[in-house]
This record gives C-alpha cells, structure tokens and sequence, in this order.
C-alpha cells in the first residue's frame, strides 16, 4: 500500500453487553441542560407500539419522533426533522440526539445532530470534510447490525441529485450502546442482508488497493465472525447476535482506515434510481462480482442457502434507457471506490457498458 496520511476521529465511548440499553438514562444524564429541547430521540417507526418502544426513556423536555425507513435515508427528511426540532425549541439546538434502529436511524441521527448546528440543507454537506460546525451529542443504539453506521464517519443519504454521505470527524458518534438483545427478534431476511453489509465491508476492504494491517486486522476478525452467524451457529443463537453485533461494529472500524469497492458502488446506483434498500442492493450487486470478489461471492452464495435466503432477481428489467444511464452514471462516479477495488488506473478496467451489463444481469 502507498502510505497516505489520515487523521481520523473515532468514537469517544462505547458499551457492550445485553442490557445495557437499560442504561441509556444514565450516559444521557451528563448532557442535559436547562434550554430548549434536551434530547431527541429518533427511534424506527416499528417500535412504535412494541415493548422497546416503551422502554425508551424519553422525559418531559424531550422529544421522539418516529422514523419510517421503508426507503433509504433523504436529504429531505434530514431537513425536515431538523427544522421540526428546531421550531419546537426556539432555534435552540438540543442537548443531544439519539438514533435507535438500523442503520438507516442511525444515519439519521448523526445527520440530524449535524444540522441542527449548520445552516442550509444537508444535500450541500454531501461530501468530504463539508460540515462546518461541530453537531450535538449523538449516540446511535442499532438494533439490527451490519452496516456498521454505529462506527462510521460516514452518513449516507439519497439527495436529489447523488447517494452520498456526509462524512467528517463531526459525523462520528460520541456514544454507542451495543446490546445484543436489541437484534435478537429482526426479521430473518432482513437480518441476513443488513448483515451482508458487514460481510460484503470485510471483502472488499481486504480486496482493495487502499488495504492496510490496521484495517486488516478488523476486517479479518469482522469476516470471521459473520462466517460463524451465518454458516455455524443458528438463527435462534444468542451467541449469533453477539457475534454478529460486534462485526458490524469492526466491519465499520475497517472501511474506515480503508474503503468500499466495486459492490458499494454498484448498489449506490440500485439504490439511487430503483429506492432498493441498501443491505439488499448490496446482496443483489454482490451475488454479480464473482470475477471480481471469486471467493468471497462463494462464501457469501453459501450463506445464502444456508440460511435459506431467496436473492431478487430481473430488479433492473424494465428500465427506461435514461434510468439505466442515471444508474451507471451513479456507480461510474464514485471514484474513490472504484480507486480502493482496482487502483489509480481504474478507468482502463471500469468502462460503462461493462457497468450496464451487471445491471442488466440483477
């Protein structure tokens, strides 16, 4: 690997442990103040009326908002909380912002705790190191895990022109709960495919150009675990949540410190243009890399019948012409990924129509 330097943030406190949600009260505590609002919680709509929607510890100044994540996160809802969080305090930011769900809350929660402290719309803040001013106190609960959101300088979202993320020191979590109980009832499939994400992150961080022995040492103990929940232990183990939550968070230390690749790319363009959530955009572009990940798309086809996972397939047929060439044309332009998967010369290996036959193959 050719050394490049980069300084990065990382999260300030973490916990581990079943139950340890029960103590979400208690690392909030030191936050709260005497104005406005003090904390929001961002909780997944489908905890609406289930036990843990009840057990989230929401006082008299706080604020919870059900989050629908039907599709992927928006600029536009971005905007939309903050400014709903912002007019039922005066202008006042809050004490602290909460995300409890998958990583699509979780992307929400570090977008929203960042806008309430930078003014215009989060869809001009897409990109690298564009987050002027520090955002509140954030703190992300997953409750299901893959994507590894929970460890991630990253927040992607789906703007009006581009899927791409905010990411700078400022969008790291300050706090993380990791309780495995939390993920224990997820819905088999949808547990499989957001965490292939985790999977799919340890592939091609250690395929890539851009690898490195510390982004290595995380994606290789990431991979392994998702190997032992997916093809070892069963679905109803408890040592399966634990395995799985703690490679989700490795598998997002790794990309960190290294990259994404050729799969992230592609299912950015599924994602764009069809709305396909991102764990099964990245399942349905995976199971089409084999030239490019052999291996890995092996083991990950074993997954699949192991645990009797059924893939989408002809999602693209029926495209207007000018819906694949926004799709190509958004896998084409995530440079930095296609850099990571096969280096600086990448153009001379990537060429359009090669794009636009995959995509005709999903």
């Amino acid at each position: 690997m050719i050394y490049s330097f980069r300084n990065f943030k990382n999260v300030e406190y973490f916990a581990f442990g079943r139950g340890c949600f029960d103590r979400l009260d208690e690392v909030l505590a030191p936050r709260r103040t005497d104005r406005g609002l003090s904390v929001v919680f961002l909780v997944d709509d489908v905890f609406r009326d289930k036990p843990l929607g009840r057990r989230v510890p929401v006082r008299e100044r706080d604020a919870r908002i059900w989050v629908n994540v039907d599709r992927e996160p928006t600029t536009e809802n971005v905007d939309r909380y903050r400014d709903e969080i912002l007019a039922r305090a005066d202008g006042v930011p809050p004490d602290a912002v909460v995300g409890i769900g998958g990583g699509s809350v979780m992307d929400y929660a570090k977008a929203v705790a960042l806008l309430v402290t930078n003014p215009g719309s989060s869809a001009q803040y897409q990109g690298l190191d564009l987050i002027r001013n520090p955002g509140v106190f954030k703190v992300c609960v997953p409750t299901l895990s893959g994507t590894g959101a929970e460890a991630s300088m990253t927040t992607v979202l789906v703007g009006p022109e581009k899927k791409l993320g905010i990411k700078c020191d400022y969008t790291m979590p300050n706090q993380v709960l990791l309780d495995p109980d939390l993920i224990a009832d997820a819905p088999r499939e949808q547990r499989f495919y957001t965490g292939m994400d985790c999977y799919i992150h340890a592939v091609e961080s250690l395929a890539g150009t851009w690898r490195n022995a510390y982004s290595d040492a995380f994606a290789e103990k990431s991979m392994d675990l998702c190997r032992r929940a997916f093809l070892e232990e069963g679905p109803d183990s408890r040592a399966a949540d634990e395995h799985l939550m703690i490679a989700s968070y490795l598998g997002g230390l790794s990309v960190t410190y290294s990259q994404v690749g050729a799969c992230h790319a592609l299912s950015y363009g599924l994602s764009f243009v069809l709305h396909t959530r991102h764990g099964l955009a990245n399942c349905i572009a995976f199971n089409r890399l084999e030239k490019v990940y052999p291996e890995g798309v092996r083991v990950f086809r074993s997954m699949v019948e192991k645990q009797g996972v059924r893939l989408p397939a002809g999602v693209a047929a029926g495209l207007s012409p000018e819906q694949m060439d926004r799709m190509v044309e958004t896998a084409w332009g995530l440079e930095h990924m296609w850099d990571h998967a096969f280096g600086k010369s990448w153009r001379d290996k990537v060429r359009k129509e090669w794009l636009r036959d995959l995509f005709r193959g999903m």
